[in-house]
């Protein structure tokens, strides 16, 4: 990464993740040279006000890092089809944040010359400006090639979170227990609220609020929040 120019990024993803990864990059300097269009085109203005909006090859071409936020299963045909145009550029940096990947799913961008990057910060996006002060208190789980893994690190710290290295085998178990937190969490809730609903409990959700934080928080506790030096562990193999 050149630390004087700094860089100039591209979003492919116009989702919740990939405007607001943009925008905590930009608070860190770098140029933010286009977004891909979203369905949301309002909101993607709102936090990346002036960027421009271009098509998915544009952003590769023009680009010295790509941030890549799409749904998991859009992620390897897109990045193939990028490739198969010659739009991916030799020694470019290529981000996913695809927390079931690892590097490795950008193998058609690499056999072109990028370098890959797998970085996923562990938080629920809102798609707002509230997700940068959630990441500054995030961890990002970061994959990448032993060479290039201080890049991803570097980044993720850009971003504001603190890095944890998952090995690519990892990835699938790592996706998994993200899954699980989000999926199963969410329907608890649910849960819960249509049954303080059915019993006649107003503003169910509300109602639910303090006791969530506190069971979560005290779950978090005994699930354990790092070694006794109150560091997460540096990497996670599979």
């Amino acid at each position: 990464m050149s630390r004087d120019g700094r860089l100039g990024v591209g979003i492919i993803g116009a989702g919740r993740v990939g405007p607001v990864l943009g925008a905590a990059l930009g608070g860190a300097g770098h140029a933010l040279v286009g977004v891909t269009k979203g369905s949301d085109p309002e909101r993607v203005e709102a936090i990346l006000p002036g960027v421009p909006v271009l098509d998915a090859t544009e952003v590769a071409r023009r680009s010295e890092l790509v941030i890549v936020a799409v749904p998991h299963d859009q992620l390897e045909g897109l990045v193939s089809g990028l490739a198969e145009v010659g739009a991916w550029q030799p020694g470019q940096l290529v981000l996913h944040t695809d927390p079931a990947w690892g590097a490795g799913i950008l193998s058609a961008a690499v056999a072109k010359g990028v370098i890959p990057l797998a970085v996923h910060p562990a938080i629920e996006f809102t798609g707002t400006s509230m997700d940068l002060r959630a990441l500054s208190s995030a961890y990002a789980a970061v994959t990448a090639p032993a060479p290039v893994l201080p890049i991803a690190q570097a980044l993720a710290v850009e971003l504001g979170c603190e890095p944890v290295v998952v090995e690519e085998s990892a990835r699938p178990a790592y996706g998994e227990a993200i899954a699980t937190a989000r999926v199963f969490s969410r329907s608890i809730v649910h849960q819960a609220a249509a049954l303080l609903a059915e019993a006649g409990v107003p503003y169910p959700g509300s109602f639910l609020s303090a006791l969530a934080h506190t069971t979560l928080d005290q779950a978090l506790a005994e699930a354990g929040s790092g070694p006794a030096s109150g560091e997460p562990p540096a990497t996670i193999q599979g």
